[in-house]
């Protein structure tokens, strides 16, 4: 995820973690699926947020 903005980052992890959300609501995912996709999510957040906060900074 370079060259991101942590807002952009944000919205997708947002649109991501719902669209996980209602699989799961609507029956096409189980709970373990459901945090296994939400667990990569939050990692993808994670990172992208971490590379913004390298930009300038040492």
């Amino acid at each position: 995820m370079t060259d991101e903005s942590t807002d952009e980052a944000v919205e997708r992890f947002l649109d991501r973690a719902a669209a996980a959300l209602d699989d799961y609501d609507e029956g096409y995912a189980d709970a373990d699926a459901t945090l296994a996709t939400l667990r990569t999510h939050v990692d993808e957040l994670s990172a992208s947020v971490e590379e913004s906060g390298d930009d300038g900074e040492s």
